[in-house]
């Protein structure tokens, strides 16, 4: 036989409560070195995300709602994996060896936030049989920083995922990076905006080129703001959460102009990123 499948064994009655744990990994004593800072939810994310198969064990021992929280929280982070309910990690052999369900590129598709964010193709809702629903927020003036900071610190019921990439007005040159995964919210620098590359370093590839044709905006060029949010569909307020991030944005949205000049001076409550923190 041949272990051929990429296997995530969850807790079903530890997971809702790990899913929401601040600890590190180092707090269970559980790293891979002394360099390792993963958090316990990060961890979770991984191995779940990048899952063919998913183990949902203890079924028994859960009661319904962590057994509900379990299968919502899987299911918002990878809604192609095969979910199969057991107990006492009991899985028929012919579920994991000799499937040759691992690809590494397609595995990379399993998160739902990169579904509803890029748009692939074979990608249906969850709503229905999990009770999962997502949105993807969009807008093209720039966040303030110190409204965005506060919107990062301020409690999202029923929101178990989220992941995108945005842009503050004090960096128009800088993509950053947001997710979010239960408690843990996480911000960093993604890289420059095509719009800050000199053109003799664009990619000479047609599909790329055409791809950054597609989001090009006149005034603000590729510069976006794109986050996917996925939750319990009874709990997560779509529009709340959408105004909330709405009145982050800098500008008039009537005349939308780029004015980095006129931003530089609000206040910037992020770490440094790109060649500021390298200075």
């Amino acid at each position: 036989a041949r272990l051929d499948t990429m296997v995530t064994v969850v807790d079903a009655v530890n997971l809702l409560n790990d899913f929401a744990s601040r600890d590190f990994l180092s707090d269970r004593g559980e790293t891979l070195g002394e360099d390792d800072d993963r958090t316990l939810v990060n961890l979770l994310v991984e191995q779940i995300e990048f899952a063919d198969v998913v183990i949902l064990n203890k079924v028994s021992d859960a009661d319904p709602g962590k057994l509900d929280a379990a299968r919502k929280i899987i299911r918002s982070l990878n809604p192609d994996a095969l979910l199969i309910e057991t107990d006492y990690a009991r899985v028929a052999t012919d579920a994991i060896f000799d499937t040759g369900l691992f690809d590494f590129d397609r595995a990379q598709e399993h998160p739902l936030w990169a579904k509803e964010l890029y748009g692939f193709a074979n990608h249906t809702p969850e709503t229905e049989e999990y009770g999962v629903t997502s949105f993807v927020w969009r807008a093209r003036r720039p966040l303030h920083p110190t409204k965005f900071r506060e919107f990062l610190q301020t409690p999202l019921p029923g929101v178990i995922r989220a992941k995108g990439h945005f842009w503050l007005a004090t960096r128009p040159d800088w993509a950053g990076e947001f997710s979010l995964a239960g408690a843990i919210a996480q911000t960093k620098g993604l890289g420059l905006w095509w719009a800050a590359v000199p053109k003799a370093r664009w990619p000479q590839d047609h599909d790329a080129r055409a791809r950054m044709q597609a989001t090009w905006d006149p005034v603000f060029e590729d510069r976006r703001q794109e986050i996917a949010f996925i939750g319990a569909a009874d709990t997560m307020r779509i529009s709340a959460i959408m105004a909330m991030l709405e009145d982050c944005l800098v500008g008039d949205p009537a005349a939308p102009a780029f004015e980095p000049e006129a931003w530089a001076t609000l206040p910037d409550p992020f770490p440094a990123w790109g060649r500021a923190e390298a200075a």
